[in-house]
């Protein structure tokens, strides 16, 4: 069972041991890890924390996911225009 309320993107860098990842479902949401595992364990902490700062912020907080996915991918390079 997957124990997030919010989506997960984990993308793997050139580095073997270095993560980051983030919610398409909640603004503003990223973090690293230095593992799949770690990345999911730092999201789920992660975004209760960020849900509890926009709730101080008196900012929106978007509805929980009620089927939330973990999608694990390649880095997604940027292009210089």
């Amino acid at each position: 069972m997957i124990e997030l309320e919010f989506s997960l993107i984990i993308e793997a860098t050139d580095e073997p041991d270095y993560f980051s990842f983030y919610s398409p479902d909640l603004e503003g949401f990223t973090g690293i890890g230095h593992s799949i595992e770690d990345c999911i364990y730092e999201a789920k902490w992660g975004m209760k924390d960020h849900v509890n700062l926009l709730k101080e912020k008196g900012l929106p907080v978007p509805p929980k996911n009620s089927d939330p996915k973990i999608i694990i991918q390649n880095e997604k390079k940027l292009v210089n225009a």
